[in-house]
């Protein structure tokens, strides 16, 4: 083991790793360091992972004794709340120090990091002849030098690779190296098997690793290669794109970002050929390349080296280079063709019966890269609830045996969600020109959460251009193209790929789109007979005159930026399975073109566009579409010479000049705001400077955000060049988090933004505005005591009531006038109307309501108490359970959350503990479980199930505490289900 290459010999560094604390809701970056000190170990955090090389101060200091402990989090996925990311979490437990919560990528470096610590522990344990006064060591006070450089960004090298100070340190510490610390000698053994062992759960891990790794695919955003594939991550960064998403009925609500510089990119390895920089922002890549794969290049020279640390020094204007560079790109890269394969197939539940080179072999040249998407790959309930599913590996193992025999095949990364499924394949001969790769999920089922509906998606970048490919399954049903259309804008609004230390990565943010999938458009005002009638006489392009999608697009209304080949083969769907004849079951579903594959960006040739009638396995045909892209391939010399002329030029610069900008605005006034309705305005900086400079909304003082979680700037962080404008647009939004406080008037809509420029002046914007107040987000007690629309109500009462809601609970012995309601009207309005319209209605509470529709629901019970909700039954069923997700306490008080889950063994303490709840929370249960079991007599004609149901409204009724949301696990989640199940099994009398 080297000795720290900062200068204290007495201290050495084990190994480093970046991590992620959550704290309070929070998520901070950590930089994690294990050191060696006289023979003691000692984890030392350090807070801001950024500041390393200019501060490399440690803010905690955590011994290594037997006080010391580390536990790994148990995180699966269930129906209504899916992790996205794939991370590996450990609680850690020190003495005299808070404990820590922290998020590692679940990669080689963090799994050996655990390891190590874990050594580190037994080795602490072992030494017997160490007084009990002595282990537990008191906190030292920190010193400059003794935390490594934290791994820096837009290297070309792995995310979690060691930086160069500490590049020797880092060789003792992964698995495999041949070299050993005085925590044990590493072996080559698989790093996840000897993480289990250091967890305990060694025993059991084969059959728990299956599992694992099933739903580590479909719920995570992880990928994974063949078993001939090992991996390799790097991460660069780029000015955002100009590109606006639609605008999105549900926003996500994000943590602020503060950027940090990143580092400009070094050239790419001439065989591997990973951009140095890229016009998109990264993020970072479950993909790796073996070590083998890479050959030294100019990039391991004395002189690159030496620019290389140069600029480590130079801070801020590292991103700028970074942005300069990306502007000259065309200086320096090449366009090179590859054939992209493209296909989708929605399978119907079924299991493969046949090869399938007669889809994916169709073409006498293979392919560079395979994209496939399948939909419907399994019915079942256990895939719909429990994100498991036997029939994945079937079809991926025959879609591998099916690929093109003229060359050889890695796996880039596979993504499901219930019934949609994603896998990506590159040519080996391009492994390693692939990196930054990451999968996300959509659904966009009942509240935006369940997936039997949704999309899919992988990013990587090939060479220079960046790729994402989205299948996605849409709502069904000739007359729902509304629906079908917010599917589509709900997945561009809340797909986005995250990386630490980089902003969100959406859709539209991508050299190169393509969009594949069960899009479920139909063909209206014609029925089954006329539409046959036009394929048998071969007049399809009349026929797509009455397509939903084409209309849609030429309207705007949906994938207005993408493009779609010309369609010459017969509908996809539907068909009798096994055969290649029309349906001929009752429904007769009318012919269409559900199937599709559109795509967006430039150098993009579509060379073929088909169907494949030889499939006959499902009800759907496959589809592909081969296409020819340009993609930006970087020329090493060319880019030297462009990087250090860019260098030298803003050496000149920064010398005579200091950044400036001017806005076009400061104050704004939001007027009128309601719950979940968005309001958008803009503004305009220019960079009114002599130099390229960088901007950035940053936190006040004491801050952890830049804003208030009802507001948002987009885009938050940026360059400009001289002269260039951006225009900025401010979004507010009051979503479930936000209303309540808005309710009871703690919040206004008042807020200050701080828009901060590097080696400039801060400028300050004004927000204000005025917010109405809305029945969603109010006490269930407030609710009881409010006889008149909330609306009628005037301020501030409702904050008195909100204030006194505890003390109203006493008040039964009131007088008649100030008797409370014995549930909220709202509740009763609600409910009243789906148990009196919608107990046959099919599908009800799996379907979305239209968002249009949802806010006038919204706004009717805020401002009247009606005869009729408007909308139609789906719309005033989300209603409802956005009204219950919203209430401040759930229906099953936070403070009995514990209470409920230890008795639902026992029906007689669940009676019991639905009896102490408070009488407007007591009412409202019962009330909603006898209109839940009214609803299961229909369940023939509603397709509704208790098991359903219960996991539904169990996340909606049952919910842990907010500081206990994030320690959920799935044990207690299915409790939870179970407590809900037995009320809604129980007879009427319950």
């Amino acid at each position: 083991m080297m000795e720290s290459s900062l200068g204290l010999s007495e201290e050495k560094c084990v190994a480093t790793v970046k991590a992620v604390e959550h704290r309070g809701g929070q998520k901070e970056p950590r930089l994690l360091s294990l050191l060696e000190r006289s023979g003691e170990f000692v984890l030392a955090v350090l807070a801001n992972p950024d500041s390393v090389v200019s501060s490399p101060q440690p803010d905690l200091y955590i011994p290594i004794n037997s006080h010391f402990q580390i536990v790994r989090e148990a995180e699966e996925a269930l129906l209504i709340d899916i992790p996205l990311n794939s991370s590996l979490r450990v609680r850690l437990r020190g003495e005299k120090v808070p404990e820590l919560l922290v998020e590692l990528q679940e990669d080689e470096r963090s799994q050996s990091f655990v390891s190590q610590v874990k050594r580190a522990k037994q080795h602490a344990e072992s030494k017997t002849s160490v007084p009990k006064s002595q282990e537990a060591l008191a906190a030292p006070p920190p010193r400059k030098g003794s935390v490594p450089v934290a791994p820096q960004r837009g290297a070309s090298r792995s995310v979690n690779a060691a930086p160069p100070a500490v590049a020797n340190l880092a060789r003792n510490s992964v698995p495999g190296s041949p070299k050993s610390n005085s925590l044990g000698r590493h072996t080559n053994s698989d790093p996840t098997l000897l993480l289990a062992s250091d967890f305990g759960f060694e025993d059991n891990f084969n059959h728990a690793l299956k599992v694992e790794e099933k739903k580590n695919q479909q719920n995570r955003g992880s990928t994974t290669t063949t078993t001939t594939t090992t991996t390799n991550t790097t991460n660069t960064t780029g000015p955002p794109s100009r590109d606006r998403l639609p605008a999105p009925p549900l926003p996500p609500r994000k943590g602020s970002y503060t950027p940090s510089a990143p580092l400009p990119a070094t050239p790419p390895t001439r065989d591997r050929g990973p951009p140095p920089v890229q016009n998109m922002t990264p993020v970072r890549t479950d993909f790796r390349t073996s070590a083998g794969d890479r050959n030294a290049t100019w990039t391991d020279s004395p002189s690159s080296n030496t620019m290389r640390q140069a600029l480590l020094s130079q801070g801020q204007r590292e991103g700028i280079i970074r942005h300069r560079m990306a502007k000259k790109e065309k200086e320096y890269v090449d366009i090179n063709n590859f054939r992209f394969f493209t296909g989708t197939w929605n399978v119907n539940g079924q299991s493969p019966d046949s090869t399938l080179e007669a889809w994916l072999c169709c073409d006498p040249d293979p392919p560079d890269v395979y994209a496939l998407g399948f939909q419907e790959l399994d019915l079942s309930t256990e895939a719909f609830f429990y994100m498991d599913s036997s029939k994945e590996q079937q079809w991926v193992d025959v879609v591998e045996r099916s690929l093109h025999p003229k060359a050889k095949y890695r796996r880039v990364c596979i993504i499901r969600l219930v019934g949609m499924m994603l896998v990506v394949f590159v040519n080996r001969e391009h492994l390693s020109h692939i990196r930054d790769v990451v999968t996300e999920t959509v659904g966009t089922g009942i509240m935006g959460k369940m997936g039997n509906k949704g999309g899919v998606a992988a990013r990587f970048v090939f060479h220079n251009t960046s790729f994402c490919f989205v299948n996605s399954h849409l709502a069904a049903h000739v007359d729902d193209f509304e629906r079908r259309n917010q599917d589509y804008k709900d997945i561009c609004a809340r797909m986005s790929f995250h990386v630490p230390e980089s902003p969100p990565l959406s859709i539209v943010k991508h050299d190169v789109v393509i969009w594949l999938g069960d899009l479920n458009y139909r063909l209206f005002q014609l029925d089954a007979s006329e539409v046959k009638r036009f394929i048998a006489g071969n007049d399809l392009r009349k026929l797509q005159e009455y397509d939903q999608l084409n209309i849609q697009r030429q309207t705007k209304k949906a994938f207005t930026d993408f493009m779609e080949g010309e369609i010459n083969f017969i509908p996809t769907y539907k068909y009798d399975p096994k055969t290649n004849h029309w349906d001929s079951s009752g429904k007769c579903r009318t012919p269409a073109w559900c199937d599709r594959v559109l795509w967006r960006g430039s150098n993009v040739k579509q060379l073929h566009y088909r169907s494949h009638m030889e499939l006959k396995t499902s009800d759907h045909k496959p589809v592909s579409s081969l296409f020819s892209i340009g993609v930006k391939v970087v020329n090493d010399q060319r880019y030297k010479k462009v990087f250090e002329d860019t260098v030298r030029m803003l050496d000149r610069m920064e010398n005579d000049f200091l950044p400036s900008l001017s806005l076009t605005r400061t104050d704004f006034t939001f007027e009128n705001m309601k719950f979940r309705q968005l309001q958008l305005q803009c503004f305009q900086i220019t960079n009114d400077g002599q130099v390229p400079c960088h901007f950035a909304f940053i936190p006040k003082l004491n801050d952890t955000q830049y804003c208030k979680n009802w507001l948002r700037a987009e885009p938050s962080d940026g360059y400009l060049e001289p002269n260039e404008t951006l225009e900025i647009h401010l979004e507010v939004y009051v979503s479930k988090d936000s209303v309540t406080l808005l309710n009871s008037g703690e919040d206004k809509i008042e807020d200050i933004l701080v828009l901060h420029l590097d080696r400039g002046k801060d400028y300050f914007i004004t927000i204000s505005g005025n917010y109405l107040p809305s029945c969603f987000g109010t006490s269930l007690e407030t609710l009881c005591r409010m006889k008149k629309p909330i609306r009628e109500i005037p301020v501030t009462k409702l904050i008195d009531l909100e204030k006194a809601r505890m003390n109203v609970l006493l008040a039964d012995s009131a007088g008649t006038e100030d008797k409370p309601l014995k549930i909220p009207k709202e509740v009763w309005l609600l409910v009243n109307h789906l148990f009196t319209k919608a107990c046959h209605q099919e599908d009800l509470f799996q379907t979305p309501g239209l968002q249009e529709e949802l806010q006038g629901i919204i706004d009717c019970l805020d401002t009247s108490i009606p005869d009729n909700i408007p909308g139609c039954n789906h719309s005033v069923a989300e209603a409802l359970l956005i009204f219950l997700e919203a209430l401040p306490e759930p229906v099953v008080c936070y403070e009995l959350y514990q209470r409920c889950l230890d008795c639902t063994h026992d029906s007689r303490l669940c009676k019991q503990l639905i009896s102490q709840l408070p009488r407007a929370h007591r009412n409202v249960f019962r009330y909603l479980m006898a209109f839940l079991r009214e609803l299961l007599k229909h369940s023939l004609d509603n397709n509704l199930t208790a098991s359903l149901l219960a996991s539904l409204f169990a996340s909606l009724l049952v919910r842990p505490p907010p500081n206990l949301v994030s320690r959920q696990t799935s044990h207690e989640r299915q409790k939870a289900n179970d407590f809900i199940l037995g009320f809604l099994m129980a007879g009427d009398d319950e």
